[in-house]
């Protein structure tokens, strides 16, 4: 692994809250899904990424609007602290034609380019040879863009996980390869399928600095991105970023998560994140309780406006179903 950067970025008061109102938003966002399932009102695959909040949130405060990320099926955390606007983002959720792939694509599937939210895939670690695609394209263009690709510890076990590394490096492409290592593949616990202690060292052999970072430490994560993004930005290549923290939810709602001690899993969900951040912000003079508590009623009735105009919303019409499939019409 290397070295911590020098210089460590720390985020001003301003920022601070932005971090945080986006793991609220995480948070509501997540809770309120899981509460719709619940009551039958939505019917969808969910993989909750409930614990994982700082992790997007600190880097995607560091983010421009045109900037990109590429995330996989437990990346709606992602989405939302990217700024991704909830009414699109609920419509497709619940499957309506006003979602941002027509409800054609579902909670697996969503997209929204306007944000940066290029793509959100099934496929285990697909997301880190299309980031490097962006990367590409962001070289070819001139710009100062960078990409972020984010996937699961299990996603470093598999080749596209290698090959993209390898690519980015002997490239030097602007991408931030973030592994939110929550501590479980699916089912399976991170010791018996993974042959390394810590993720991050896979990066020496590509020639890129990796580090492992406190992903329930907002300020740790924000000072890690900020080096890699601007290493990124400066035409110096990829960054590994592995992130350890842990989901307090099964692998998909509905899963019993037998694979989880009861203790370890109570200590995790005790050491929660997202109140130890808020009493920081408040012990440290960053904000009021009060000033935190209308932020996080703001959050939630956004929440709850966008689940409200996407259940109204109408169901895609049959003709729908051949459509986006092939071209409608061949350019001369």
């Amino acid at each position: 692994m290397s070295e911590t950067p020098t210089n460590r970025a720390i985020p001003d008061a301003a920022t601070q809250v932005d971090i945080y109102r986006r793991m609220i938003r995480i948070e509501r966002n997540d809770d309120l899904t899981r509460q719709q399932i619940r009551r039958g009102r939505i019917t969808a695959p969910y993989y909750s990424a409930r614990g994982q909040e700082c992790i997007p949130s600190a880097i995607s405060v560091l983010l421009n609007n045109d900037d990109k990320i590429c995330t996989i099926y437990r990346g709606i955390h992602d989405m939302v602290a990217k700024d991704m606007p909830l009414r699109p983002l609920w419509a497709e959720i619940c499957g309506r034609v006003d979602g941002t792939c027509k409800g054609k694509g579902g909670p697996m599937h969503l997209t929204h380019p306007e944000t940066g939210v290029m793509v959100t895939t099934g496929i285990v670690g697909s997301s880190m040879p299309i980031a490097n695609g962006f990367g590409w394209a962001a070289l070819l263009d001139g710009t100062k863009q960078v990409t972020v690709a984010y996937f699961g510890d299990g996603a470093s076990n598999i080749g596209a996980f290698h090959e993209a590394l390898n690519l980015a490096s002997v490239w030097k492409l602007p991408v931030i390869f973030v592994c939110q290592n929550n501590g479980f593949a699916e089912h399976t616990r991170y010791e018996n399928g993974t042959s390394v202690d810590f993720i991050a060292k896979r990066a020496a052999g590509y020639g890129m600095p990796g580090y492992t970072v406190d992903g329930n430490d907002p300020l740790d994560v924000y000072a890690h991105a900020h080096a890699a993004i601007e290493r990124a930005r400066a035409g110096e290549g990829p960054t590994l970023l592995e992130c350890k923290t842990f989901r307090f939810m099964g692998h998909v709602f509905g899963d019993n998560d037998a694979y989880m001690t009861k203790e370890e899993k109570a200590a995790a969900i005790e050491a929660d994140p997202l109140p130890r951040f808020r009493q920081k912000l408040i012990d440290d003079g960053v904000a009021s309780a009060e000033q935190l508590d209308e932020l996080t009623a703001k959050i939630e009735a956004e929440v709850n406006d966008a689940i409200d105009y996407a259940v109204a919303c109408e169901f895609p019409s049959d003709d729908e179903l051949r459509r986006d499939v092939f071209a409608e019409e061949i350019p001369a």
